[in-house]
């Protein structure tokens, strides 16, 4: 049987919300940190298509055995590949998955299997459910989709009470929010129509770098830096959410505090697969400036995604600007979100 949809197809979007709804029809789901995919599986032929439009099939050869038996029939799943551990979600080690060296992709199969779960279907068993809503996809889904360990379908709940439960508990596992989406709605390529409500905190950081923008005598990004408890600053993330005037304006202020900051700790330019072919190069300047910024989730020893700048804080002392500040989630096991391993 030949599938009537083709890759690529542009996963349906969310758009950023502050509170989760509430109301009937919505549906409540996890927000899982991995990497969007789209599966297209058709007879023995399994083909992973990334949310840009890019094949992935060939970093995840254990996955795309699991698929061949996890899903029924010929069909296509959008999802999200991860990658579990016993602390949780790992999403660095999943960006180390995509490696140019086939033994090495080989090696990291074994050594961090990946999963897959998927959330919504496009088409299963030759017929295109793409205008259907969304309340019916989720019965295809989950008659489309085994419930193993390494493929299975999401939890999901019409309680926004539960769902703010999710919010807080999941993300110990490494979850970072909640998506929740109209039970009504088709599934709409390219486009922002579910809301995804993420975690969002504040920190006081340090000032320790700048990388240039892309015009001359510009700021691109702010480098952000903390203390540990013996006083060694390291690189956590960076902000970059400047106006085209107020990139001009902090050039001239941190030109002229070029000095030492990061090398002791962890340090920005790290150059990696994901940051190929991009500028690393960066300026230290003297960690005299302290700025809030708001972040969504701490993966390890740093900020997950780029942070949001909120103000400049001169009541705050560049000593102040401690790891401990930051409040971690509380462990989660993974194994409630997902089905038990035999």
């Amino acid at each position: 049987m030949a599938l009537t949809l083709h890759t690529p197809i542009e996963p349906m979007l969310a758009e950023a919300a502050d509170e989760i709804p509430e109301g009937e029809g919505w549906r409540y789901e996890p927000k899982w940190d991995g990497f969007r995919a789209i599966v297209f599986k058709d007879g023995e032929k399994v083909h992973l298509c990334s949310r840009e439009g890019k094949p992935l099939e060939r970093y995840f050869p254990e996955l795309v055995q699991a698929l061949k038996t996890g899903l029924r029939g010929d069909c296509v799943v959008d999802g999200e590949i991860i990658l579990p551990t016993a602390k949780g979600l790992d999403f660095d080690a999943l960006q180390q998955r995509v490696h140019p060296a086939a033994s090495r992709i080989l090696k990291l199969s074994v050594e961090t299997p990946t999963a897959f779960v998927a959330f919504d279907v496009l088409e299963a068993g030759g017929i295109d459910v793409i205008s259907k809503p969304f309340s019916e996809r989720r019965e295809i889904l989950e008659k489309t989709v085994q419930q193993l360990p390494n493929v299975f379908v999401t939890l999901q709940t019409k309680s926004a009470v539960e769902a703010r439960e999710w919010f807080h508990e999941f993300e110990g596992a490494g979850c970072d929010g909640v998506i929740a989406r109209r039970e009504e709605i088709p599934y709409s390529p390219g486009k922002r129509v579910m809301l995804k409500i993420k975690h969002g905190r504040t920190a006081e950081c340090v000032v320790g770098g700048f990388r240039v923008g892309k015009t001359p005598e510009t700021v691109g990004a702010l480098l952000l830096g903390l203390y540990d408890a013996a006083g060694v600053l390291h690189f956590v993330g960076h902000t970059s959410s400047f106006k085209a005037k107020e990139k001009k304006e902090l050039f001239v202020q941190f030109n002229a505090l070029r000095g030492a900051s990061f090398g002791q700790g962890r340090t920005p330019g790290a150059v990696s697969r994901w940051s190929a072919g991009k500028d690393l190069e960066w300026v230290s300047v003297t960690p005299t400036k302290v700025c809030e910024v708001r972040y969504d989730y701490l993966q390890g020893p740093r900020f997950r995604h780029g942070t949001t700048f909120l103000r400049w804080r001169e009541d705050r002392s560049p000593a102040s600007c401690l790891y401990s500040q930051l409040d971690p989630p509380k462990p989660f096991s993974l194994e409630k979100l997902m089905p038990t391993r035999s």
